[in-house]
């Protein structure tokens, strides 16, 4: 496929970049991103990935915009309260470029539905807030092979990490990657929620954008994947760290 005039002016900055080019570009256009959630993190990671020019975005999410949601979530309006998430995204993300095309599924995602609904996906990008739809969300991942992207916020705390265990199955322990389940084997007593603990707004955008640029760079092999390892955030001190994850031999998903 062939770069047409206006997509070579569109992405001209992406082309210019020598990890990405023109093939590069290309490899966007033709991929597909499952995003679960629409809320602080998916909304923003959802216009980055249609900017960039993902081919196909499948949005995922049965929630309707709360006016509590506007401190963070900057893809809604004031008058978009009480209408559908997936609706309001809808139409931002094809006004922001018509190259996507983009996919609404307005339903929770859970056990029973994951792996269908990112069944073509080349990537799964988790912008949830609960430990069962990010275990949800892992299982298909792996089942499927493809990578999951995934970021927590609380307060003025992150995280982002990359999950690739799909693609390490059946391989010595040695040399397989962890998946989400190893990370978080069991969820804590009390979620710590949002809306439980409280989050300062730019910091889910920071985060949103992060997971953005990290399905970008599956996608395309740029750069250096952090599959493995979880990205850690202080916005208080601003500092950063990146913790190396290992598989675990008795993980319920991945394990032995």
């Amino acid at each position: 496929m062939s770069l047409t005039p206006e997509q070579l002016e569109r992405y001209a900055r992406h082309i210019m970049l020598r990890e990405l080019g023109g093939p590069g570009q290309q490899r966007l256009l033709n991929a597909h991103v499952a995003i679960v959630g629409l809320g602080a993190l998916g909304g923003p990671a959802a216009l980055n990935l249609a900017a960039a020019g993902v081919g196909k975005l499948t949005l995922i999410d049965d929630d309707d915009v709360s006016l509590s949601n506007l401190q963070r979530q900057t893809l809604f309006r004031t008058g978009d309260v009480g209408r559908p998430k997936t609706e309001i995204a809808l139409r931002e993300l094809v006004a922001l470029n018509a190259d996507c095309k983009v996919v609404v599924r307005n339903e929770r995602l859970t056990t029973g539905n994951a792996t269908d609904l990112a069944s073509d996906a080349d990537c799964i990008l988790d912008g949830t807030d609960s430990f069962s739809s990010r275990y949800a969300i892992n299982e298909a991942a792996h089942a499927l092979g493809i990578p999951m992207v995934s970021g927590a916020v609380g307060r003025w705390s992150a995280q982002v990490s990359v999950f690739r265990s799909g693609e390490t199955r059946g391989q010595p322990l040695a040399d397989r990657l962890p998946c989400y389940r190893c990370f978080v084997s069991e969820p804590p007593e009390t979620e710590e929620t949002c809306e439980a603990v409280g989050v300062v707004g730019p910091l889910t955008g920071m985060i949103g954008s992060r997971l953005a640029l990290e399905a970008i760079k599956e996608i395309t092999g740029a750069g250096e994947s952090i599959a493995g390892k979880v990205w850690l955030f202080d916005g208080l001190s601003g500092d950063t760290r990146t913790v190396k994850l290992r598989p675990d031999p008795h993980c319920p998903v991945c394990g032995d």
